[in-house]
C-alpha cells in the first residue's frame, strides 16, 4: 500500500481504539465492571495496601488489584518496554514532573465522566496540574511538601529564639550562626544555598524560589505547554533573575549572606552531624533523619516566604492515579481509582506514610501532632510546574547554578540557556 493509505488506515484505527476507551469509559458508572487490575508504582507496597484494605473496592469481588512496587531509577525504561511488548500495567502512580513525559502514555478521563469542578472541590490546588483542555491525566494520590528542618540546639545557643518567617530575615541568622576557621572555611552554616551537587534538593529548593518569585516556569498554552521561565510578569526585574541571584549570593565568599561552599558534605549529612542550622527537606524525610541521628534535636517549621507576597507558596512533589492508555479494562481502571482516592483509602495512606493527605476534607481536621500540623498546612499552600524530564532539567539546573557561581557565565545569559533547553524539551 501507499504510504497515504497506511498513514489513513493507522489514522482510523487510533480513533477507533479511542473512541472505544471513551465509550467504555462513559458505561462505566451504569453497571458493575469486571477487571483483574494491575498497578505499578514507586511507593511502598505496605502504604498502598493499606490504602486498598480501607477502600470500598476491596470488597468488591468483580474487580481485582495487584500492586507492583518498581524501583524509581528504573520505572521509566520498564514502562515504556512492557508498552512495547504489549504487558503493561493498567494503572500506574506518577508524579507530578512525570506526567508530561508520559502524556502520550496516559488516558484522559474525560470531563463528562469526572468534572472539573469535581475535582477541584475535592483535591488541593496543585492538583490542578494533572488537568488538561479535555480532562483529568492523574488523580491526586499523595502529596510531599518541602518543609525547613531546624536544631533546635544550635538556635538555643546562638540565642535565637525561632526560625524565620521571611527571607530578608535570612542575613541576621548567618552572623550569628555561620562559623568559620582562620582560613574562612565553614565550619557551622546557617543553611545550604549557593550550590548544587552537594545541596539535598537542590532543584527543589530553586524551583520553590522561582514559583515564589512570581514565574510558573512553564504555563499551559493553547497550543501546548510553553516555558515562561525569562518572562517579566510586571515586574521591574524578570522573576526568575531575583529567585536565583538570591540563591547563588550564599556561594559567594565575598557577600554577607556566605554559608556554603562545594567542598563541605551534603547539607542534609552536614545537617544530621549537627553542623547545619537549617535543612531544606521534605515532609517524607522526618522518618529518616530521626532514625539516623536519635540524639539531633530539631523540630519542623513552614518554609519562608516574600515578605508582603500576597500569596504563599511552598513546593511539593504530587503522586497520581493514572489509567493507562493502552490497558484494556478502562471502566474498572476508573473504578478503582476512584475507590483508592476515597476518604478512607486516603486516611488509611496518611497513617502509613505520615504525609498529609490530598483532600479538602480530610485536611480540615487538624491533627494534635506538632510535626503533622506543618505538613498539613503546607499542602494547602504547595505547588510545582509542568516539567517535561525531570532527569534532563534537574541537569540543566545544576550547570545553570555552576556556570553563575564559577563565574563562567553571566545570570541573563545562564538563564536564556535554560530557556532555550526547556523549549526544546517541551518540544
Amino acid at each position: 500500500m501507499s504510504f497515504f493509505k497506511i498513514a489513513v488506515i493507522a489514522i482510523f484505527s487510533l480513533c477507533f481504539v479511542i473512541g472505544v476507551a471513551l465509550f467504555a469509559l462513559s458505561k462505566s458508572s451504569s453497571g458493575t465492571q469486571s477487571a483483574d487490575l494491575i498497578i505499578w508504582g514507586t511507593i511502598q507496597s505496605e502504604a498502598f495496601d493499606l490504602a486498598y484494605r480501607n477502600s470500598t473496592i476491596q470488597a468488591d469481588d468483580s474487580i481485582r488489584i495487584s500492586y507492583i512496587r518498581k524501583d524509581e531509577s528504573t520505572f521509566d525504561a520498564e514502562f515504556v518496554e512492557s508498552l512495547a511488548d504489549g504487558v503493561g500495567p493498567d494503572i500506574v502512580i506518577l508524579r507530578e514532573d512525570s506526567i508530561y513525559k508520559h502524556r502520550n502514555k496516559i488516558f484522559t478521563i474525560p470531563y463528562k465522566n469526572y468534572t472539573q469542578r469535581d475535582f477541584q472541590d475535592r483535591f488541593i490546588a496543585e492538583g490542578e496540574l494533572f488537568l488538561n483542555g479535555e480532562g483529568v491525566v492523574g488523580v491526586p494520590f499523595i502529596i510531599d511538601p518541602l518543609v525547613m528542618y531546624w536544631n533546635r540546639d544550635i538556635f538555643s545557643n546562638n540565642l535565637i529564639s525561632q526560625p524565620p518567617r521571611y527571607w530578608d530575615e535570612m542575613n541576621n541568622l548567618i552572623n550569628k550562626i555561620t562559623k568559620k576557621d582562620s582560613g574562612g572555611n565553614v565550619l557551622q552554616s546557617a543553611i545550604a544555598l549557593g550550590e548544587s551537587r552537594n545541596i539535598t534538593n537542590s532543584k527543589d529548593i530553586i524551583s520553590l524560589l522561582l514559583l515564589q518569585a512570581g514565574t510558573p516556569i512553564t504555563s499551559r498554552t493553547s497550543i501546548g505547554v510553553a516555558s515562561v521561565l525569562n518572562a517579566q510578569f510586571d515586574h521591574p526585574i524578570r522573576p526568575s533573575q531575583s529567585a536565583i541571584n538570591f540563591y547563588t549570593q550564599f556561594s559567594n565568599p565575598t557577600a554577607p549572606t556566605y554559608t556554603w561552599n562545594r567542598s563541605l558534605p551534603t547539607s542534609l549529612n552536614f545537617f544530621l552531624s549537627g553542623n547545619l542550622g537549617m535543612y531544606i527537606g521534605f515532609a517524607s524525610e522526618l522518618f529518616s533523619i530521626q532514625q539516623k541521628n536519635s540524639n539531633l534535636d530539631f523540630d519542623v517549621t513552614y518554609l519562608p516566604q516574600i515578605r508582603d507576597s500576597a500569596k504563599k507558596i511552598i513546593f511539593a512533589h504530587m503522586y497520581a492515579l493514572s489509567i493507562v492508555k493502552q490497558s484494556r479494562q478502562v471502566p474498572g481502571a476508573f473504578i478503582a481509582i476512584n475507590a483508592l482516592t476515597e476518604a478512607g483509602a486516603l486516611k488509611a495512606l496518611e497513617g502509613a506514610t505520615n504525609l498529609p493527605p490530598v483532600r479538602r476534607d480530610l485536611l480540615a481536621d487538624k491533627p494534635t501532632d506538632a510535626f503533622r500540623v506543618v505538613f498539613y498546612n503546607s499542602a494547602l499552600i504547595s505547588s510545582s510546574w509542568i516539567d517535561p524530564d525531570p532527569t534532563a532539567t534537574s541537569n540543566i539546573f545544576r550547570d545553570m547554578i555552576e556556570s553563575v557561581t564559577s563565574g563562567k557565565t553571566r545570570l541573563s545569559e545562564a538563564l536564556d540557556k535554560v530557556e532555550k533547553e526547556l523549549v526544546s524539551l517541551l518540544k
